[in-house]
């Protein structure tokens, strides 16, 4: 069985000074539609993982695979986690500013 790499989210579109503008008339994808993937990985992966645990309990599945499968789901929901601590101290960072 080959390990691959936790990669859930793959952002449509470089960041940072080196990103190029985007071409005219094409959709860009906004910050909410990168939360939007994040949220519908986890729920894959976690999707995966229940699978993989369901498989083992029966008998199919190898007990490794269910593992790695619940730590990844694990893995992805702790970075969920510690986005939305960010994004929730940005806002309170901000609502503090004063006017």
């Amino acid at each position: 069985m080959a390990i691959d790499p936790v990669t859930a989210l793959k952002l449509t579109a470089p960041i940072g000074p080196a990103a190029s503008p985007a071409p005219s008339g094409a959709a860009e994808a906004g910050f909410g539609d990168a939360l939007r993937q994040l949220t519908g990985a986890v729920d894959a992966s976690a999707g995966e993982a229940n699978d993989a645990v369901g498989r083992m309990l029966q008998g199919t599945g190898d007990v490794h695979e269910a593992m790695i499968a619940m730590q990844r789901a694990d893995t992805m929901l702790q970075l969920t986690v510690q986005i939305r601590n960010k994004l929730v101290q940005a806002y309170q960072d901000i609502m503090r500013m004063p006017t």
